[in-house]
């Protein structure tokens, strides 16, 4: 009775929990703070409790105009490295209890000291309190498509929102221009200041650059309402098997940052439970392997936990072996590999254990994945 009633109230707990709407944009100057002052407007004509807990208008006229006549939580001021700052008041907003809150700059860094490292996780705090957060987030800003996006601007983006938050957004909305339009908002003096105009057009905002960037929301949002139609829709009408994904990492710091992500990505495409595994060989004991070693894979390890995943950390003297045994244990369908560093047929006719691994696997109609 205890257990049925603790579900119960599990149930009713889950479902006072603020929900989450998230604006994404291909770039900078799309129109999402805009979008979300014109929601909360609309809101408040509603009779809805909104207040702006952060918006970052970049000094653009059309956007500070329409925060006039929107109630505004006032910002916390930081002292950092001799500078006021100014951050998101959480515990203003939790102690004024609205029913909604904007709050803009999703993969915004705290200042060191406060309570939450990133911006996102004052965000769940925010919706553990029951309220409901309005937000916004450019794609180069989400964890899993990190890479595509330093192939495509030759950048590398360090403030990043784990998938994890698109998956349990209640709506992702895609704000979308032409590249002409964005180009054009930019030369109107619209995104930033004329005196940077001419630096932009010639770095970032190029059209074949912008164009990819709006192929990747475009196909990330896309992705989502799949994802919450296969969830929500087709789940309740006829459930489906639900995949279970192993991404299998080791000490080499770039392979498993890859493995970490595509995997991670294809969890997110199945809508599954996925999970990481380090096994560390006697060779590779703390006091054995560099501390930058030991640092890059901490780091990993945070990055597949922030990911969605559950950290596997084993203790074998045998990789293939302690692969196996979590292949029966947690019931995985797909194992996600980094491609070894000998020919792999060179592998498979060496070693009898990864032989009998693949044999294994394919006993179990077990997929493997070998990641580039």
């Amino acid at each position: 009775m205890d257990s049925e009633a603790n579900k119960w109230l599990a149930k009713i707990q889950e479902s006072q929990k603020g929900k989450l709407k998230i604006y994404i944009g291909m770039s900078a100057g799309v129109g999402k703070s805009y979008r979300m002052l014109q929601e909360a407007h609309n809101l408040l004509r509603n009779g809805v409790n909104v207040k702006i807990g952060y918006i970052e208008t970049h000094g653009r006229k059309e956007t500070q105009a329409l925060v006039e006549g929107l109630p505004v939580v006032p910002r916390r001021k930081v002292f950092y490295k001799g500078k006021e700052l100014d951050e998101l008041d959480v515990q203003a907003i939790l102690l004024l209890q609205p029913e909604a809150v904007i709050v803009d700059e999703l993969a915004h860094t705290n200042i060191p000291g406060s309570k939450n490292e990133k911006r996102w996780q004052d965000v769940l705090d925010i919706l553990d309190a029951g309220i409901d957060v309005i937000t916004a987030v450019n794609i180069q800003h989400i964890e899993s498509i990190n890479e595509d996006v330093k192939d495509i601007t030759g950048v590398e983006v360090t403030e990043r929102v784990p998938d994890k938050l698109l998956q349990m957004a209640d709506e992702v909305v895609n704000i979308d221009l032409t590249a002409n339009e964005l180009i054009t908002r930019l030369k109107e003096g619209k995104i930033y200041d004329h005196s940077k105009v001419q630096q932009a057009l010639q770095n970032f905002f190029r059209p074949e650059k912008i164009l990819q960037l709006r192929e990747l929301a475009l196909k990330e949002v896309a992705g989502q309402v799949e994802r919450k139609v296969d969830y929500e829709v087709t789940a309740k009408e006829r459930p489906f098997k639900h995949e279970h994904f192993l991404a299998c990492i080791s000490t080499n710091h770039e392979m498993a940052q890859r493995i970490i992500r595509k995997t991670g990505r294809l969890a997110s495409y199945y809508n599954s439970q996925w999970y990481v595994l380090y096994v560390q060989t006697p060779k590779e004991a703390p006091d054995k392997i560099a501390l930058a070693a030991q640092r890059h894979l901490i780091n990993n390890l945070k990055t597949a936990t922030e990911l969605g995943a559950e950290v596997l950390q084993v203790k074998h003297t045998n990789i293939a072996r302690a692969i196996m045994d979590t292949v029966a244990e947690k019931e995985i369908t797909t194992v996600c590999i980094g491609k070894p560093h000998l020919n792999l047929f060179q592998v498979i006719l060496r070693t009898n254990v990864f032989n009998q691994l693949l044999k294994t696997l394919s006993a179990n109609d077990v997929d493997l994945i070998i990641l580039s």
